[in-house]
């Protein structure tokens, strides 16, 4: 809501402003200390387990430690989501995990060495976990996927891992991998063949479309966006089908699963209710009048990857060296850290990134 009154005077001007960034500078403390708050001295060389403060959590949420899980990652927010089932049988978010480390740019991975952290829907099994990680521990996303592949996409090992360095991985630090780690082991342990990743370049709001709207790989992110409202709307995992070189969602399809990503997509044998297709249209009609609107102001080019705020905020006080030691065991260098510390936000007009969609 807009305030009512004009900030004309200098003096209360000035004042707005300072309380402003008290503000920020509170909201960041808070947000670090849940950033690190496990600390370096509980991490054992063992596979990280699940504690009983985190059963606890899931408990109270209506979640069982062996229940399905999922995994949302956006790179613009720098910011890791597992989500869980609960008692309702859909799932509903449990833990958000602020990002230390990604690289790159916006948009999808092409080609190895390009630095490109991925982006689309992935599917982890228990073999793709790795304890022994020189990272801490780690689990490799599975890029690049069927659809990837076929687009001829090269690259190989793309992870979620501790530390805070990246050439094309997500790095959680040793702390925030570890949880991680532990949920999704006991998930699989538990009978889930495998979970689903969706990695995304920011949250897939209008608004965030809209801040981004002359960038090339648009076309590519409304096709995500049309998974990311699937799970938004029902809070049900989206199954992800390939063809016509694109990813399609809750499709069952005559004759099967398309064989070839590249051909074009068979014939659709079956429909979403009628509710879903009104929900769905009238997002993608939001988003082309988000496009075509001028008030938005668009973000800054990336330097290299980016940074969870909170983590910025270490990496300005203390520095990389002393920041990597706080954060990983093994002391592993800070990626970059002079592009960790640009913000692609400044001077820019930051929209509300959480907008809900309507349910």
């Amino acid at each position: 809501m807009r305030s009512i009154f004009k900030l004309d005077h200098p003096a209360l001007a000035a004042s707005c402003r300072i309380l402003r960034r008290a503000f920020a500078v509170a909201a960041i403390g808070a947000a670090l200390s849940g950033c690190i708050g496990m600390g370096l001295e509980d991490l054992s060389k063992a596979p990280p387990q699940l504690s009983r403060k985190m059963v606890a959590e899931m408990s109270k949420k209506g979640m069982r430690p062996e229940s399905p899980v999922l995994v949302r990652i956006f790179k613009q927010e720098s910011e890791l989501e597992v989500w869980k089932v609960d008692r309702t049988g859909t799932y509903a978010l449990f833990k958000t995990y602020p990002m230390c480390r990604w690289s790159g740019k916006l948009g999808p991975k092409r080609k190895d060495g390009d630095r490109q952290a991925p982006e689309g829907f992935y599917h982890v099994t228990a073999g793709m976990l790795n304890p022994n990680s020189q990272y801490y521990v780690s689990f490799n996303l599975g890029y690049p996927n069927r659809l990837e592949s076929a687009l001829g996409y090269t690259g190989e090992a793309l992870m979620v891992h501790g530390a805070c360095s990246s050439a094309g991985c997500y790095a959680m630090t040793d702390q925030g991998v570890g949880e991680i780690y532990a949920i999704v082991q006991k998930a699989l342990e538990g009978g889930q063949k495998h979970f689903q990743v969706q990695a995304y370049p920011f949250r897939m709001t209008a608004e965030n479309m809209a801040l981004h709207k002359g960038d090339k790989n648009m076309p590519f992110w409304r096709t995500l966006k049309e998974g990311y409202d699937w799970f938004e709307l029902t809070k049900r995992q989206p199954k992800v089908s390939a063809c016509g070189r694109r990813y399609v969602f809750n499709a069952e399809f005559e004759g099967g699963e398309p064989r070839d990503p590249l051909t074009a997509c068979p014939a659709v044998v079956t429909q979403p209710a009628p509710q879903f297709v009104a929900k769905l249209d009238a997002e993608r009609q939001k988003v082309d009048a988000a496009l075509k609107d001028d008030k938005a102001v668009p973000v800054s080019a990336y330097v290299d990857g980016g940074m969870h705020p909170s983590f910025r905020e270490l990496l300005k006080k203390n520095g990389p060296e002393k920041m990597a030691a706080s954060i990983s065991r093994t002391k592993y260098p800070v990626s970059r850290p002079d592009a960790a510390l640009a913000d692609p936000f400044s001077g820019s007009t930051k929209w509300n990134a959480r907008t809900p969609i309507a349910q």
